[in-house]
C-alpha cells in the first residue's frame, strides 16, 4: 500500500548498480590504471558477475524492503554486509584467474568506496523523498473509516512514517470522535468530494461490516481506492503473513522464521560449535576455579539442578552453578532480591556476572536449550507468569536460551512487588515474542555481543 513503493525500489536498485560499476572502475584506476584495466578483459567478466550477485543477493536478503521503516543505522549494517559479499566474490575471482595486479589495493578500494557510495545514496534518497512529500508531491489523501483501536493504530503508523506517502485527513464513523472527525458513514459521498480523498482504509469492527458493500460502492463511484484491515487483525502480531492455498487467501497470525528446517539447522549448528568452544577453551579452566570457590564459601554441591519448561512445554533439568545456601531453594514462587540472605557471597558475584549460567552450555549440547532464546522458567515461576499472560505458551515454540532479547534489554529476574512484577513480566514476554517473530542469525550474534559487553561492564541487571 506504500505509495510508489515498487518505483522507488527499482530506482534504488538501478542507482546502486550504476554506483557499483562506477566504484569498480574508480577502484581499478586508483589501484593500477585505466590502460591496464582495459588490457585485462576478464576483469569485466568480474564486473558483470558482481552486478548479478548484487541483484540476486539484495533480493534474497530483502535489502530494499526496509527503506521506509528502519533507521539508517540499521540500513548501514545491511549495506556493509552487501559490500562484504561483493568483496568476497572479488577475492574468489581474482584467486581463480590468478590475477597479479588488481589485488589488495583494488579490493580495499572496492569495499570502502562501495559502502560509502551506497550509504550516501541511501541518505540522499531518504531526504529527497521527505522533501517531495513536504511539498505535496507524490502524496495521497487518506481517510480511515472506523475509530476503533485498529483504526487509531493505523493512523499513528501513517503519521509516524511520512515516507509511506499518505496525508491523513480524518476519521469517518457513526460514533463521533473528538479528534480528526469528518462525519458519519452516511455522509461518505460528500466527504470524499469535499476533501479530494485518494484512498479509504476500512477498519470497522466485525459487527459493523454490514455497511461494507455501500462504502465500497460509494468509493467506486468517486474513483477512490479502497483498502480493508479486518478487525481480527487485533489478534495478529506485527509479523503476520499473507499467502494463498489454491484460490484461497490465507492470513497466518504469526510468522515465525524458525519454523523453517533450514534455519533451525543453522541455529543448531551454531549452538553446537559455540558451546564446544566455550566448554573447551573457557569452561575447562574456569570450572575448577569456580567449583573451589563455591566449596570454600559454603557447604553443598557445586551444581544446582532445577526443573524448567522447555520447547513445546517439555520439562528438563537446567544446570547452574549453585549460588544459594543449601536448602534455601524453595519450590514456591519466591524471587531473589538485592542483598537476599539466601545468596552466598560468591553466589552474588556469579549471579551478577552471569557466570552461574555457564553450565547451561551442556544443556545446549544436549539439545534442550539454545545459546540465544527466551529464558526457561522454573515451574513455580511459569505457573505464576501464566496468570499474567494467558498465551505464555507462545514462548515455547522455540528452545529456551542462555541469554535472550529480553535479558539484554534489562528484563532479567523478578521483583517482590506483585503489580510491578506483573508489568515487568509482561514486558519481558513481549520482548521474547518479538525475538521469536524476528529471529535471524544476525540477531543472535547481536544478542551474544550485547551479553558479553554487559558481562564485562557488570551491567547485567542481575541480583
Amino acid at each position: 500500500m506504500i505509495v510508489n513503493k515498487r518505483t522507488i525500489n527499482i530506482a534504488r536498485l538501478l542507482s546502486d548498480l550504476i554506483l557499483l560499476n562506477l566504484v569498480f572502475i574508480l577502484s581499478a584506476v586508483l589501484a593500477q590504471s585505466l590502460e591496464i584495466l582495459l588490457q585485462r578483459n576478464y576483469m569485466f567478466i568480474l564486473l558483470a558477475l558482481l552486478n548479478l550477485v548484487w541483484y540476486f543477493y539484495t533480493n534474497l536478503s530483502g535489502f530494499y524492503n526496509d527503506f521506509f521503516t528502519r533507521r539508517f543505522s540499521t540500513q548501514f549494517f545491511n549495506i556493509v554486509k552487501s559490500s562484504v559479499v561483493q568483496v568476497l566474490i572479488t577475492i574468489a575471482f581474482i584467486f581463480f584467474v590468478k590475477e597479479d595486479l588488481f589485488t589488495r589495493n583494488f579490493i580495499v578500494y572496492l569495499g570502502v568506496f562501495l559502502t560509502i557510495a551506497i550509504s550516501v545514496r541511501t541518505i540522499i534518497f531518504k531526504k529527497s523523498l521527505k522533501e517531495l512529500h513536504k511539498k505535496g508531491i507524490s502524496v495521497r489523501n487518506l481517510i480511515i473509516i472506523g475509530t476503533g483501536e485498529t483504526g487509531k493504530n493505523f493512523k499513528e503508523t501513517i503519521c509516524d512514517v511520512p515516507e509511506f506517502g499518505y496525508r491523513f485527513i480524518g476519521f469517518v464513523d457513526d460514533e463521533k470522535s473528538e479528534e480528526n472527525y469528518l462525519g458519519k458513514i452516511s455522509e461518505l459521498d460528500k466527504i470524499l468530494k469535499s476533501f479530494q480523498v485518494d484512498d479509504v482504509v476500512i477498519t470497522l469492527p466485525e459487527e459493523e461490516t454490514s455497511q461494507l458493500d455501500e462504502i465500497i460502492r460509494v468509493c467506486n463511484i468517486n474513483a477512490v481506492k479502497v483498502h480493508l484491515i479486518p478487525d481480527y487483525f487485533r489478534f495478529l502480531s506485527n509479523r503476520f503473513q499473507v499467502s494463498s492455498i489454491g484460490s484461497f487467501p490465507v492470513i497466518t497470525a504469526r510468522d515465525e522464521p524458525l519454523e523453517e528446517a533450514s534455519r533451525r539447522f543453522l541455529k543448531r549448528s551454531f549452538d553446537i560449535f559455540f558451546s564446544l568452544f566455550v566448554i573447551v577453551f573457557i569452561f575447562s579452566w574456569l570450572f575448577p576455579l569456580i567449583a573451589l570457590l563455591i566449596k570454600l564459601n559454603s557447604k553443598g554441591s557445586v551444581f544446582y539442578l532445577q526443573e524448567r519448561v522447555g520447547v513445546r512445554d517439555q520439562k528438563f533439568k537446567c544446570y547452574k552453578f549453585r549460588t544459594m545456601k543449601t536448602g534455601m531453594q524453595k519450590i514456591e514462587f519466591n524471587p531473589v532480591t538485592e542483598n537476599d540472605p539466601r545468596v552466598t557471597p560468591i553466589g552474588k558475584f556469579l549471579r551478577k556476572s552471569n557466570i552461574d549460567e555457564l553450565p547451561q552450555f551442556f544443556n545446549v549440547l544436549k539439545g534442550e536449550m539454545s545459546v540465544v532464546g527466551p529464558r526457561p522458567h522454573p515451574i513455580p515461576f511459569h505457573n505464576k507468569y501464566s496468570e499474567y499472560f494467558e498465551a505464555i505458551k507462545l514462548r515455547h515454540n522455540v528452545k529456551p536460551g542462555i541469554t535472550g532479547w529480553a535479558q539484554v534489554h534489562g528484563f532479567r529476574g523478578d521483583v517482590p512487588n506483585e503489580e510491578e512484577n506483573r508489568k515487568r513480566t509482561l514486558q519481558r514476554i513481549k520482548y521474547d515474542l518479538w525475538y521469536i517473530e524476528n529471529w535471524s542469525f544476525k540477531l543472535d550474534l547481536q544478542i551474544i555481543m550485547m551479553t558479553l559487553w554487559q558481562m564485562i561492564t557488570g551491567k547485567t541487571n542481575a541480583v
